[in-house]
């Protein structure tokens, strides 16, 4: 009797210890959905990221990744990853705003002066949020830049006298977008981004507001003809891993993690400033004409930022220090109240 228990004990511990040890009892496939077209910069990055992730933790960790929108807007995974079908995305900043506000403060209006002052701010900023967001739930390696956002239309943008005539596009559960719109006076059209070539295709929109590598590889600068040429918000995006399953792999597996994705996303943050420059020459090459502002119309334009910030302020209650922060060099930039 006394030999039995002790051979059933003896096999639990083995198998236990067998457990602790196996590659395969610790093996890990992360699933991960993009908006981001197959066979884009982003996306070869991240699968070169993953393969090499393969590679450091002998096969323990994997990555699958959900191109294209196959799995839905951003909303749509941030509910998958909460049931876990999903393990995390690859998701622009605003998507988490519902757990981490201070996420929305990047895509203000008129926040940067240029491309290299938001890269001077985010030097300061970006690990400051990046915390922020890992303290609410979701695990991320760095942001990658989309640039500065434009409106694009198939008939020209003057004025926001002109704008209120146009079908304007934004997207779903933008905060920042409808406070926009609501100073202008228009109502638009929500859409997923899944929705928007359709959109226009069909004419339910004909004005939509994003970056010149966006419009290219969306596909939506086969339907545009004109960009009213005034940088309007930075768009910023980056990969999350829930926390809940983050924290069950290996420390070992999520140092290689942090450091093989922190490293993509360097990569794609650095290219996509680059891309940009490329894109916005791609669309003049391809007949889209870009629009100046008069000096007049521009000031109009501009005070669209006080009302709109002052807006999210009070419904955000933003971290005090890191909006001071991000706003540095903004000289007119609202009094934190």
């Amino acid at each position: 009797m006394m030999k039995n228990i002790v051979k059933k004990l003896v096999l639990v511990l083995a198998i236990s210890l067998l457990g602790f040890n196996s590659p395969v009892l610790l093996a890990k496939t992360i699933k991960i959905a993009t908006l981001s077209p197959e066979g884009t910069f982003w996306m070869k990055q991240m699968r070169a990221g993953a393969k090499e992730i393969k590679k450091k933790t002998q096969g323990r960790i994997k990555f699958k990744f959900y191109p294209g929108g196959v799995m839905g807007n951003d909303e749509n995974v941030l509910r998958k990853i909460r049931i876990g079908q999903l393990h995390g995305g690859a998701v622009t900043l605003g998507v988490v705003s519902q757990s981490t506000p201070d996420a929305t403060l990047y895509g203000l209006p008129y926040l940067f002066s240029s491309l290299d002052d938001a890269a001077e701010i985010r030097k300061i900023t970006d690990p400051m949020l990046s915390k922020e967001i890992e303290e609410n739930g979701f695990v991320n390696f760095g942001f990658a830049q989309g640039g500065f956002t434009y409106l694009m239309s198939k008939e020209p943008i003057r004025s926001l006298d002109d704008l209120r005539h146009r079908k304007s596009w934004i997207p779903e559960k933008s905060d920042v977008g409808l406070s926009v719109y609501r100073y202008v006076g228009v109502t638009p059209i929500s859409l997923p981004l899944s929705d928007v070539l359709t959109g226009l295709q069909t004419g339910l929109i004909n004005t939509i507001t994003t970056s010149p590598i966006g419009a290219l590889a969306l596909q939506w600068h086969t339907h545009i003809e004109y960009v009213t040429d005034q940088p309007l918000n930075y768009l910023t995006a980056m990969m999350v891993i829930d926390k809940k399953v983050f924290d069950k792999l290996s420390e070992t597996d999520q140092k290689i993690i942090r450091e093989v994705m922190g490293d993509v996303y360097k990569k794609i943050d650095e290219q996509n400033r680059a891309d940009n420059i490329a894109a916005r020459q791609a669309l003049i090459n391809q007949g889209v004409k870009f629009i100046k502002l008069s000096e007049k119309e521009k000031a109009e334009w501009e005070k669209i930022d006080n009302f709109v910030i002052n807006e999210m302020i009070e419904k955000y209650k933003y971290n005090k220090e890191l909006y001071e922060a991000v706003t540095l060099h903004k000289k007119d930039a609202p009094t934190f109240h």
